[in-house]
């Protein structure tokens, strides 16, 4: 898996983790304070979307997870 597909699959089980545990009418829920940690992932994703510097990826890189798929 490349750094761009690791990223995308982290933010969408975190989003969907977050809203299990924050949704008063989900089975899971804990506390509505899980909807803060959905937008967090929600803000990094469009300051991602503009800047192209996002922390995940830069720790993947740092643990030496491709950027690119090699042929």
């Amino acid at each position: 898996m490349t750094v761009d597909r690791l990223i995308r699959v982290f933010a969408g089980s975190f989003i969907l983790i977050s809203l299990a545990l924050g949704a008063p009418a989900s089975p899971l829920f804990v506390s509505q304070w899980w909807l803060a940690f959905t937008a967090f992932v929600g803000l990094n994703l469009f300051q991602f979307g503009f800047t192209e510097v996002c922390p995940l990826g830069i720790v993947l890189r740092k643990l030496g997870v491709p950027v690119t798929k090699s042929a």
